[in-house]
């Protein structure tokens, strides 16, 4: 059997994959994809996690971090210096945001690749910031 080789992820496929992803953003995704603003799809999705967040719904944003990380895997260097930025950096918001049992729950459903981000981020933020 061969096997085929699965073509990288660029930001318009992205835009697709989360236009099915996300239906309750499908309208925003695409107003903001005529306006070539890959950034603010990003950001809204964030923004709809953060409202999961609110309602507790942690299982729902777990299984959409799992499929954030399976764009960010196949995505090329922009798609995934995006995440990383945007996506990714979001996660100590929701830390702040989230109860600690929910926190850890969080994290312990994080792919193991966003939380290598996620930790490198944050000593980042360490030694720049201070924080």
């Amino acid at each position: 059997m061969m096997k085929v080789q699965m073509q990288t992820i660029n930001q318009k496929i992205a835009v697709e994959y989360l236009k099915f992803f996300y239906p309750p953003l499908r309208h925003e995704i695409t107003q903001l994809s005529v306006q070539d603003n890959f950034a603010g799809i990003m950001q809204a999705t964030v923004n709809y996690l953060k409202h999961l967040l609110q309602e507790s719904k942690i299982n729902i944003i777990a299984h959409h971090i799992k499929l954030m990380d399976w764009i960010y895997r196949n995505g090329n260097s922009y798609v995934r210096t995006m995440i990383e930025n945007l996506f990714v950096r979001s996660f100590e918001s929701f830390k702040k945001h989230a109860k600690i049992q929910h926190w850890k729950l969080l994290y312990q459903y994080m792919p193991v690749s966003f939380q290598i981000i996620y930790n490198e981020q944050q000593k980042q933020d360490q030694m720049y910031f201070g924080k």
